[in-house]
Formats: structure tokens, C-alpha cells, sequence
């Protein structure tokens, strides 16, 4: 199984491979919608405190790079948390799009870096 998690690793941002679960796909015609739930994996630097999974935050929707021709999405849940001690709800801060538009931070690298010749 791990030889596919090194691919997925080449085609998808690694931090979703590493942080999220595929948990749904779809491909209608050249569009492919991919869904990730982030994993219920406490963040380690609040490590001192007693989490527990506390639902979603609503769906994050991101373009990708094309892959094979077809369009990608990247739908996103991140994962809320809720500290038992103080009743306060917290999640990691993700910076999963690229600012000023809606597709994931590399995608918009790479498009800017081929504009530039």
C-alpha cells in the first residue's frame, strides 16, 4: 500500500497525502473531483492539551493541476477540535489556497512561474 501513497505523493500535494484521507472520487467526462477529510490526528504542538474530534469546517473546493487531461478539484474538510478543559474549539491553520484565487498554493506557483517566460 505504501508504494501508492509515494505515488499519490508525485501527482497531489504531499501535506494532503500526509494529513487528509481520500475519502470519495468522481470523474465526469475530463472533470475529476477528489474529497479529503483531514485524519483525526491531534496537532502535535497542542500536545499538552485533551482534544477530541469535534465534527468539520465547511468543504474547501481548490483547482489543481490538470492531471491527464482532465480538470482537477480538491475538495477539502478540516478537522475541528474541541479542548475539554477550557471548551474551546481549535484547528490547524492551513494554507491550502493560494491568496487571491482558489486553486492550491503550488498550482498557483507554477502558473506564475510560467508567466514569467
Amino acid at each position: 500500500m505504501d508504494h501508492y501513497l509515494e505515488l499519490l505523493k508525485i501527482i497531489l500535494p504531499e501535506f494532503i497525502i500526509n494529513h487528509f484521507d481520500l475519502v470519495k472520487h468522481t470523474k465526469k467526462r475530463e472533470i475529476m473531483h477528489l474529497y479529503f477529510e483531514e485524519l483525526n490526528v491531534t496537532p502535535k504542538e497542542e500536545s499538552k492539551r485533551t482534544l477530541i474530534a469535534h465534527g468539520f469546517h465547511k468543504e474547501v473546493t481548490i483547482q489543481d493541476f490538470p492531471l491527464m487531461g482532465n480538470t482537477v478539484y480538491l475538495h477539502v474538510k478540516r478537522r475541528r477540535w474541541l479542548d475539554k478543559t477550557f471548551k474551546q474549539v481549535m484547528q490547524r491553520d492551513w494554507n491550502l489556497v493560494a491568496q487571491g484565487t482558489r486553486m492550491t498554493t503550488e498550482f498557483a506557483a507554477s502558473l506564475k512561474e510560467i508567466n514569467q517566460y
